[in-house]
């Protein structure tokens, strides 16, 4: 396996050889392509669709793009005039559309977006086992070959508008499009950096004199940030193809732009250089990497968890995927023997090259996936994810919090209902959003889930033909058959229905404080 560095590198500078092109409803595939080859080597390309069909192509050589670039025409400015801004974006039409769409089909397009759940349980009722089920899911929903190119090419396209005024600067996603997490249509979350520029500052040392360029100077890097995304942030509205809703949000605690790019189809946010956020991609990328069962249960515990409102797309007190994916983790160092390492184990395997401090925070980890030992567990994920559900449906919340680093409970440092360390900025609890009756509802479900998979016999399934193991997860309960909810509440503590109807209680008292507030 490749290292985290060596796959982004490869990948940014893939996109730098990359264009989309915007195409007519049908088209002739051959003669794009052959048209397009007269500028170079094409290296592989795909169509999709989004407000259209579009096709991504990528050259062999840079170059190539140079050479599309001169022969291509800009839009008569009938209507609107035209901002002179000569991106990677282009359209392509038939200039005889009558005549010529005759001779065209329909091209092959590659999906942008995972199917909707319930077409996904009809799926999974078909598999053999729950184990087949889960890696059915996360064929279904990972990110594809194709979806990750595009994602780095909305980076890349970002980074030509930076390059006008730092030329030295990259733009690279973060987060979930490169840790082997992502759903599809998951948001891209991208960062400008300039880590280049400050090896190139230690280049003069030698010699008896020193240079130096003049820069401007400001009290503070996060003053210095909010003015770069400013300027970037307006470069994409106003001169930008295909750039839409952007908004500069400049006071947050991370300043960043957030905004639409319709070409790609993706949500984004750009912020300034993250360095900790990067460990914590590579960090989840190499657990990722080491066992395929790691991201078989990652999806379908983040799934289950959807389908039940304990996750949600918008910020809240609510458990955020971030602190969900840690919290597996955490039950993967716990099993006998652990499936993946702790973080000091793998701080343990650093090398010289693998030593990071970021602001005081230790983030060296080993980064050559060849030297961590393969885990000798042979555990199915038919009792992986049952014993998940049955852990965390039992844990002592009250009392201990989660530590990464160490791959084992610790006692709580402070009151918050749920706590799980930051694995680097140790000080930090990740889940500090996270209030006592969201806890309680995700305890009720992994309680409830455990119950389900444990009472689920062959026979049943094959006799009801009715959704079973993973499937049965992913129906929000209650819905299929209430009599049968009763039966199983009975399995469930009388502890777990008091915090249930207490949050119910919350639930009413607070849509009764608005309705008198009203």
């Amino acid at each position: 396996k490749k290292t985290f560095t060596e796959v982004q590198t490869e990948r940014l500078e893939q996109a730098e050889r990359t264009v989309l092109i915007k195409c007519p409803p049908k088209i002739n595939e051959k003669k794009l392509l052959q048209y397009l080859s007269s500028h170079g080597n094409i290296n592989s390309h795909f169509f999709f669709e989004n407000r259209g069909i579009h096709a991504l192509i990528e050259f062999s050589e840079k170059d190539s793009i140079a050479s599309l670039q001169d022969a291509i025409g800009i839009p008569s400015p009938a209507e609107h005039h035209v901002v002179p801004f000569k991106s990677r974006l282009f359209t392509f039409t038939l200039k005889n559309p009558v005549s010529q769409a005759a001779e065209e089909t329909p091209v092959q397009l590659s999906p942008q977006s995972h199917i909707p759940v319930k077409e996904l349980i009809q799926k999974l009722c078909h598999a053999d086992s729950i184990s087949s089920q889960m890696y059915i899911l996360l064929n279904e929903y990972q990110l594809t070959e194709e979806n990750i190119k595009l994602r780095f090419l909305a980076c890349s396209l970002v980074q030509d508008f930076a390059r006008a005024y730092f030329p030295d600067s990259t733009v690279k996603p973060f987060g979930s499009s490169v840790n082997t997490f992502g759903k599809l249509g998951c948001d891209v979350d991208m960062f400008l950096d300039f880590h280049d520029i400050r090896k190139h500052a230690t280049k003069m040392k030698k010699g008896p004199f020193e240079m130096e360029y003049q820069m401007k100077r400001l009290p503070s890097e996060r003053l210095a940030t909010q003015k770069i995304l400013s300027v970037i942030g307006d470069c994409l509205d106003n001169f930008g193809p295909g750039y839409a809703s952007v908004q500069k949000i400049l006071n947050a605690r991370c300043p960043l732009v957030k905004f639409s790019h319709q070409p790609t189809g993706f949500q984004c946010d750009l912020s300034v250089s993250n360095s900790i956020a990067i460990r914590s991609s590579e960090l989840l990328y190499i657990y990722g990497c080491l066992d395929s069962r790691v991201r078989a249960l990652v999806f379908s515990v983040r799934c289950w968890a959807r389908v039940h409102g304990l996750t949600n797309t918008v910020p809240g007190t609510w458990i955020t995927n971030f602190s969900l994916t840690m919290m597996i983790m955490f039950f993967l160092q716990k099993r006998s023997p652990p499936i993946i390492p702790t973080l000091d184990q793998l701080k343990e395997l650093a090398d010289e090259k693998d030593k990071h401090v970021i602001g005081g925070c230790d983030c060296s980890f080993v980064s050559d996936l060849s030297k961590i030992k393969p885990t000798k567990n042979t555990e199915t994920l038919d009792v992986l994810l049952g014993d998940f559900f049955e852990y965390f449906g039992n844990f002592d919340f009250r009392k201990n919090s989660i530590n990464l680093r160490k791959g084992k409970e610790v006692n709580k440092p402070e009151s918050s209902p749920l706590y799980i360390w930051n694995p680097f900025e140790q000080d930090l609890n990740i889940s500090k959003n996270v209030n006592q009756p969201q806890l309680e509802k995700f305890v009720a479900m992994a309680r409830e889930s455990a119950w389900i998979l444990q009472k689920e016999g062959e026979t049943q399934r094959l006799i009801n033909k009715e959704p079973w193991g993973l499937a049965a997860l992913l129906i929000p309960f209650g819905k299929s058959n209430s009599s049968k909810m009763k039966n199983r509440m009975k399995g469930i503590g009388s502890e777990t229905i008091r915090s249930l109807l207490d949050s119910l209680k919350l639930n009413n008292a607070n849509s009764l404080q608005k309705a008198v507030g009203k």
